[in-house]
């Protein structure tokens, strides 16, 4: 399949998963994909990296590696990829640009390659992931990336193709941030000290963990209450 098929693809893969006819989802989405729906899960994660580490030099640290995961996954795609690849969002596609359901009048800037809230978020995850090493966050974590790149598609701004890019990205530059972590702070993958019921691998307390699951948990409802009110439904 050459690159002309693939875009093809991408362009009715695109239109058969974007948009439905529920206002529910419509409330839903349109909560989910708001940055600030997830300040309190990064305020959550900042008590977790407090909590958990020893000096403030160390907090610093993951702090500034949390933010380089940013800046690589994100700033650099909005900055330079996008209007390089200058690639149509769908919904201000000429050619399925008025086929692309919008939710709300919103289509989105110009361009759309690639979704800066798939590598952002995946790039956090990951992250993290590899820095607190608990399966069930991890799972969370991977989850609420997954969502959001499911809002993107949804709200017609960007194209499968886009959103698999930007996980790609997100997922290269949250391994690397993770090892740059891992050499400038000289700590040990797995201690020994913290093998027990009370602690990851790499010894984050998992009642610190749990808080920030539940803050994820938290939101997740949250924007399902917000769509029962706007959408006007009991679902």
């Amino acid at each position: 399949m050459d690159l002309p098929q693939l875009i093809q693809y991408d362009k009715e893969l695109l239109l058969t998963l974007n948009g439905s006819d529920s206002l529910f989802v419509d409330a839903m989405i349109d909560t989910l994909t708001t940055a600030t729906t997830w300040i309190p899960l990064y305020i959550s994660l900042f008590i977790l990296v407090l909590k958990n580490n020893e000096n403030v030099r160390q907090i610093l640290l993951v702090v500034a590696c949390a933010a380089l995961c940013v800046v690589l996954a994100g700033t650099i795609d909005d900055t330079f990829v996008k209007p390089s690849v200058a690639r149509w969002r769908p919904a201000q596609d000429p050619e399925i640009g008025m086929l692309v359901d919008v939710v709300d009048g919103y289509r989105g800037g110009r361009y759309g390659f690639f979704s800066a809230h798939a590598a952002n978020t995946f790039s956090i995850a990951i992250f993290f992931s590899l820095l607190i090493r608990n399966g069930l966050f991890a799972t969370g974590m991977i989850c609420w990336s997954l969502v959001n790149c499911w809002t993107r598609i949804y709200l017609g701004v960007h194209y499968p193709g886009d959103i698999l890019a930007g996980l790609l990205w997100g997922g290269l530059v949250g391994t690397l941030v993770f090892f740059l972590y891992r050499r400038i702070s000289h700590k040990r993958l797995i201690n020994a000290n913290f093998i027990s019921s009370q602690y990851t691998l790499t010894g984050y307390q998992l009642s610190d963990v749990d808080l920030v699951l539940t803050t994820l948990a938290a939101t997740w409802i949250y924007a399902l209450g917000k769509a029962c009110i706007v959408g006007g439904t009991l679902l």
